[in-house]
C-alpha cells in the first residue's frame, strides 16, 4: 500500500471538507445578513458624542413670566387703590405735591388704623412685598427671561441695579430700609446662582 497516496488523498478530502465547510458559513453569514436587512435591522452608529457637543439652547419663560407679570400688576393696582384711599383723606398736602413718590418718602401725612395695618401685613417677613418674596419674584422673573442661561446672571444683576438707582431718582434719595434689605437680599441670590453654575460674581 503507497503511504503517500493515502496521505494525499486524505489531505484533498480534508482540503475539501474544510473549504465547503467555509462555503457553508460564507453562505449563512451572507443569509443572516440579507435577512437582518429584510427586517430593518440596520447597524447605526452611536450619536452619543454629538449629543454632548451639543449646545444646549435657552429660551425665555413666557408662562412664568406672564404669570408673574399679571400677579404683580394685580398686586400694585391693590397697593395703589390703599394708597389713593388714604391720599383722598389728606387731598390738600398732596395737591401741593410734584410727585406721588416724592410726597411719600417725605413722610408728611397720616396712616389710619385699617391702612398701616394691611401696609404691615404686605411687608411681613412671609408678606408678598417682604424681603424675601420680592427678592425671590426678582430673580424669578430675571431667570425666565433669559430662560435660565447661566451666562446672562451678569447681564441679570445689572439690569437690576439700573433699575433700583432708577426707582431711586424718583423716590428722591436712598429708598426705604426694606428696599435696602431686598435689595441685598437680591444680590446674594444672584451670587448663588453664579456660584452654582461656576461663575465668578462681578461682586468679588
Amino acid at each position: 500500500m503507497n503511504v503517500n497516496g493515502i496521505t494525499s488523498t486524505q489531505a484533498a478530502a480534508a482540503y475539501g471538507y474544510s473549504s465547503k465547510v467555509k462555503t457553508k458559513e460564507n453562505t449563512a453569514a451572507k443569509t443572516d445578513s440579507a435577512a437582518a436587512q429584510e427586517a430593518g435591522v440596520i447597524y447605526e452608529p452611536s450619536t452619543e458624542s454629538q449629543t454632548d457637543s451639543v449646545k444646549k439652547t435657552y429660551t425665555p419663560d413666557t408662562n412664568l413670566i406672564n404669570k408673574l407679570k399679571a400677579d404683580a400688576e394685580a398686586r400694585t393696582a391693590q397697593l395703589r387703590s390703599l394708597v389713593e384711599k388714604m391720599l383722598l383723606q389728606q387731598s390738600s398736602a398732596y395737591g401741593q405735591a410734584n410727585n406721588i413718590w416724592h410726597f411719600l418718602s417725605s413722610g408728611n401725612y397720616t396712616v389710619d388704623p385699617a391702612t398701616r395695618a394691611q401696609a404691615q401685613a404686605d411687608i411681613a417677613e412671609d408678606g408678598y412685598w417682604g424681603v424675601n418674596q420680592t427678592s425671590d419674584r426678582i430673580v424669578q422673573f430675571a431667570t425666565a427671561l433669559t430662560g435660565g442661561d447661566p451666562s446672562k446672571i451678569e447681564e441679570m444683576r445689572a439690569a437690576f441695579q439700573k433699575g433700583y438707582a432708577l426707582a431711586e431718582k424718583k423716590w428722591g434719595g436712598s429708598l426705604p430700609e426694606i428696599s435696602q434689605r431686598t435689595y441685598d437680599a437680591v444680590m446674594e441670590k444672584f451670587d448663588r446662582l453664579a456660584e452654582e453654575a461656576g461663575i465668578a460674581s462681578s461682586e468679588e
